[in-house]
């Protein structure tokens, strides 16, 4: 059975100002009926909500509202999948526990869209012309064929060959966006030869057990500098500076972005040219179990290590790469030599001297050696055994 990587193409709409003004009354019109679902499907169902049983009660008022038929089906979804995701977090206590003010918020108003909020079409209400670069889109003013599109011709060939399912709209910045997923099929994973080990970090974002070092130096500084921009353009306080920070509202998070793809491209790249695997740490929770001093909490707090992690790992199974994730506690305090743990053999940030055998190393270069270790003892403990059966 073949499996999929579910990736997503994002592709730039150039509509003319009639289109566009269609575009916005639909996506503002869906979103102003996505705001009433809700709250008929609370007064009626509370939290609990039920696909067949609000669409009795919901579709005919969508259609008066001028909003078509794929489009109202996939209104009341939409609704139904918030309300699910809702509970699931409720069950899961990440909304805290049941006397908690915000898990009481949540639970006695209903579900509230953004205006601008994206919405879902699919082939009942959308077209696709790969080779003339254009889409056709069913809105409550018609349906507008020939809306030109641009994206990279790596984005191209991947909506070509692997467009499957569903495309959101959205508008950002006034530009209009269509988000469509594709389903890429996944090469058979390699036995790998040994692991390279992640250990990911804020002073360098990644450092690897085969080398490689990408120092986190200029990315910091210029969230430094970002930060010191947004103080002074919030104490200013003007129109003018209200309108610079909503322009550079999300710069710096498309800059961090951008790192994280060159450097889990990178990591790939490496992995897959020399028939080795990765190994990474497990994370999650991080923010609740460290603790640190207070100049400290704004850096740690925006940087996005979780988004490094899931791009290595769904460029690696892109690539056919094995990813394994391992337990991170002691890493840094552990020689990658003699195993010795002494939390005192990290002298610093940068250097690791290892009280038993007395090895010099770069502090994160030991810890991804550790990282490297566990990993190959993690996939040996977890694949197949390859001894061949007795004869009896």
């Amino acid at each position: 059975m073949v499996a999929f990587v579910k990736i997503v193409v994002s592709v730039k709409l150039r509509p003319t100002a009639e289109v566009a003004t269609a575009l916005g009354d639909e996506l503002y019109g869906c979103n102003e009926g996505a705001n009433w679902v809700p709250e008929v499907a609370y007064e009626h169902f509370g939290l609990t909500v039920r696909e067949h049983a609000l669409r009795k009660l919901v579709y005919a008022g969508l259609r008066e509202r001028g909003i078509k038929s794929a489009a109202a089906q996939q209104l009341i979804k939409k609704v139904v999948d918030a309300y699910t995701t809702l509970r699931a977090n409720i069950k899961a206590g990440n909304l805290g526990p049941g006397n908690s003010k915000r898990r009481r918020k949540a639970e006695s108003k209903p579900i509230i869209f953004r205006a601008d909020a994206a919405q879902a079409y699919d082939h009942r209400n959308m077209g696709w012309d790969i080779d003339a670069q254009t889409v056709a889109i069913t809105t409550r003013q018609g349906r507008m064929k020939g809306i030109p599109f641009v994206c990279s011709p790596g984005a191209l060939k991947t909506l070509a060959a692997y467009r499957k399912g569903e495309a959101d709209l959205l508008c950002r910045d006034g530009a209009w966006y269509l988000i469509a997923t594709c389903e890429v099929p996944e090469p058979e994973m390699y036995e790998p030869d040994e692991f390279i080990g992640v250990d990911l970090g804020i002073e360098n974002i990644a450092t690897t057990s085969s080398g490689y070092k990408a120092a986190g130096r200029e990315l910091n500084r210029y969230r430094r500098r970002q930060q010191r921009l947004r103080a002074r353009l919030q104490k200013k306080g003007t129109k003018s500076a209200k309108r610079l920070l909503k322009k550079r509202s999300r710069k710096e998070a498309r800059r961090a972005r951008d790192i994280n793809h060159c450097i889990s491209k990178r990591i790939v790249t490496e992995a897959e040219r020399t028939g080795r695997g990765i190994s990474l740490e497990k994370l999650k929770g991080i923010r609740d179990r460290v603790r640190l001093r207070r100049p400290q909490r704004v850096t740690f707090h925006s940087w996005a290590f979780a988004q490094l992690g899931e791009f290595i790992v769904y460029k690696a199974r892109r690539a056919g790469v094995p990813v394994v994730f391992v337990d991170p506690r002691h890493t840094s305090q552990t020689c990658c030599e003699c195993g010795h743990t002494d939390e005192k053999s990290r002298v610093d940030q940068r250097h690791f001297i290892c009280r038993g055998c007395g090895v010099v190393a770069h502090a994160d270069r030991n810890a991804s050696h550790n990282i490297a270790q566990r990993g190959e003892t993690v996939w040996n403990a977890g694949r197949k055994s390859r001894v061949p059966a007795t004869s009896s």
